[in-house]
């Protein structure tokens, strides 16, 4: 599942550094992402919130992603890895889940748009860490592995719960929007 999301988070971050690049060269272009007024890459990719950190946010997807689908690929072809790198891939997660939760408010409540490929990024972002933090947990004390195990077996509930928001929150955010739709 690593390699599958990780894949589909490279992807969705590629295609946004590429409209990111576009914008920059021609202020004037319209990325394709543009949808509706509530569904627009454009909108959210010329505000400060799409540099977070000084320099294109797409850039921390790939590299991110990159990782991601490489540890899931040593994972899936049965490489036993260090504890530190399961480690070091959880606290990636939960890094991600944070920023994904930032930018999400950012996107609903100050910005007034969701961007189609961020929300892909969203949507593969928060089983990578969830699973990741959980892979990472069943290496710990006993425990922790016991509670760990007992996660697992929810995952899919709480991944579930966990999108519900978003959905929720987007939906009751863009309703006046939404209802013209119906």
């Amino acid at each position: 599942m690593l390699v599958v999301l990780g894949a589909a988070g490279l992807a969705a971050a590629f295609a946004l550094a590429v409209d990111k690049y576009r914008i920059l060269a021609d202020p004037s272009y319209v990325p394709s992402c543009n949808l509706s007024p509530v569904l627009s890459c454009g909108s959210v990719m010329t505000t400060d919130q799409a540099e977070a950190f000084g320099f294109p946010n797409p850039l921390l997807g790939l590299v991110a992603f990159g990782v991601v689908v490489t540890l899931g690929v040593l994972i899936a072809a049965g490489v036993r890895l260090p504890g530190w790198v399961l480690g070091g891939l959880a606290v990636g997660g939960f890094l991600g889940a944070v920023f994904v939760h930032w930018l999400a408010f950012q996107s609903m409540y100050r910005i007034d748009a969701l961007c189609p490929w961020c929300l892909v990024v969203w949507t593969v972002t928060l089983p990578i860490a969830l699973w990741s933090v959980l892979l990472a947990a069943r290496t710990g004390t006993p425990g922790l592995r016991r509670r760990a195990r007992v996660a697992w077996s929810a995952r899919f509930l709480v991944l579930t719960a966990w999108y519900l928001v978003f959905v929720v929150a987007a939906l009751v955010r863009f309703w006046d929007y939404w209802r013209t739709l119906l």
